[in-house]
């Protein structure tokens, strides 16, 4: 009731224009001892297909996807690699670290958005921030982490990599566990080096959770809401401003209902879209 209703429901406002929260019922029936009355949820009017090729011509739309576009090709690609490389150094045998230890490196997952999206917001602080602190420190010039376009897309992507790297290292680090060693032995014995295990071993065993990742952090990316919303606030220019949260403007800011589920519609096809895009390149595992 609760997760396919919204989905249905989205669907068919996606077809009208809303106008407000609907008066009278749906429909009653007159059961002589008590009545039972359907209300009306919401006053629309039907618009067809018009939603949908409003995108078109709709601007803040596609800045909105170039946005969450340019934000996941920062973030993800990086934070990949950080979160493998962290993984087999974990995995490796001349490093011993305790359950405990393992689990304050993924801890950030569990961090509350809100108040890690505060720190780093005071972190990136350009007065008086951290980031720019060490920046002076070290003989380079402040940056304008808030105030230039691609340096605030660029807080946002390490912001993102800090929250998940940890997250996506466990399933990576699960992944190495579970190659069997008999395949490392066979390499050595034929002579192979460090970089030959890596990928012609490491990489073909762990291909499944590589794919897995990837695909996770690409979908998470896609419905990037909280960190721009509570650091940026979609600036400078829009240059943050995701397709979430512009879905969220329109729907909860500018009441255009209709059009906030049409273009909720999109991305799902979008998101699926690449999803299987990555599937069908990642192989047939």
């Amino acid at each position: 009731m609760f997760l396919a209703f919204p989905v249905i429901y989205t669907l068919y406002l996606s077809f009208f224009e809303y106008h407000g929260v609907g008066e009278g019922f749906l429909f009653a029936i007159d059961l002589g001892v008590f009545a039972i009355e359907v209300p009306r949820i919401s006053h629309v009017e039907f618009v067809g297909l018009e939603n949908y090729t409003r995108m078109a011509g709709d601007g803040l739309f596609w800045l909105s996807m170039w946005n969450t576009v340019i934000i996941t090709v920062f973030q993800m690609p990086l934070m990949v690699l950080v979160s493998l490389g962290v993984a087999l150094a974990l995995n490796a045998s001349f490093i011993k670290l305790s359950g405990l230890q393992r689990t304050l490196i993924a801890l950030p997952v569990s961090a509350n958005f809100v108040a890690y999206s505060t720190i780093f917001l005071m972190i990136f602080s350009e007065q008086f921030g951290l980031a720019n602190y060490v920046i002076q420190l070290v003989g380079f010039e402040p940056i304008a982490w808030q105030s230039d376009r691609w340096w605030a897309r660029v807080m946002l992507a390490i912001t993102l990599d800090w929250r998940w790297m940890g997250y996506n290292m466990l399933i990576l680090f699960a992944g190495l566990q579970n190659i069997p060693g008999r395949l490392y032995e066979a390499a050595e014995i034929d002579g192979a080096s460090a970089w030959q295990k890596f990928r012609y071993v490491t990489v073909p065993q762990l291909k499944p959770m590589l794919l897995f990742v990837i695909v996770l952090s690409t979908v998470g990316s896609m419905q990037l809401f909280s960190e721009p919303f509570i650091i940026t606030e979609g600036g400078p220019s829009n240059s943050t401003i995701t397709i979430l949260y512009y879905i969220y403007d329109q729907a909860f800011v500018y009441f255009n209902l209709g059009y906030a589920s049409a273009l909720t519609y999109v991305l799902v096809g979008v998101v699926t879209a690449l999803s299987i895009i990555e599937m069908k390149i990642g192989g047939e595992d």
